[in-house]
């Protein structure tokens, strides 16, 4: 056999056998993540156990969700952000993803600034991404930043339309502006994707409220 033909030989048994610890491992990570659901401190220690074994990407983001997922959320952030940054990332897709379940653990410890920046980044890969433009929103609003939250949201009901989360963090964003005629507006479609929407009945009454105050003039006392 030539040299080339033993390379070729080489690399496809390679390819091969990549694929398969990629598959493995997925199937490994799927086991993990469930389990999380189940019994946090378990899984944690089950990923503990699997990063001992070569510490792969797939162990140490399921140590990073664990530790989220048992209320330690900053640490699982700043893990999964490590992990997302790592040489053995995997995919710009898998990033992204990192990049995603960082932001929203940041979102959760109540550290919006870090969010942001994170949601930022997976929206260099993800450009337009409904759900993440929802998500750093969220971030936005957390601290009061209206027409920062307000042009997230457009641009995600853009990408899609009638999207009621959108509509109904518009609605609080805009309600908080004082655009109240275009809040109420926002409500509707929220109400219209989700009828059954327990908080954006309390928003649109927030709304309203707000809207009859608006209207409330107050008469100066006539001069005796």
């Amino acid at each position: 056999m030539s040299i080339l033909a033993f390379a070729a030989v080489s690399y496809a048994l390679l390819q091969s056998v990549s694929a398969g610890i990629a598959q493995t491992e997925a199937a490994r990570l799927d086991t993990c993540i469930a389990r999380i659901d189940e019994n946090p401190e378990e899984a944690y220690e089950d990923a503990l156990a699997w990063s001992f074994e070569g510490n792969r990407p797939g162990a140490r983001q399921c140590v990073a969700l664990s530790l989220i997922a048992l209320g330690q959320e900053a640490e699982g952030a700043a893990r999964l952000e490590e992990l997302a940054n790592a040489t053995d990332g995997g995919t710009l897709e898998q990033r992204a993803l990192y990049l995603t379940q960082a932001g929203n653990a940041w979102l959760v410890a109540g550290a919006a600034e870090a969010s942001i920046v994170t949601l930022t980044n997976a929206l260099k890969i993800i450009p337009d991404d409904p759900n993440l433009l929802v998500d750093r929103a969220t971030a936005h609003i957390m601290l009061e930043q209206w027409p920062e939250a307000i042009s997230d949201l457009d641009a995600a009901l853009q990408s899609s339309p009638g999207f009621g989360t959108a509509h109904h963090l518009r609605a609080e964003a805009r309600l908080n502006k004082g655009d109240l005629d275009l809040a109420l507006a926002d409500v509707k479609a929220a109400m219209a994707a989700e009828p059954d929407n327990i908080d954006t009945l309390v928003l649109r009454g927030r709304v309203r409220e707000a809207i009859r105050l608006s209207e409330v003039r107050i008469v100066p006392p006539q001069a005796e």
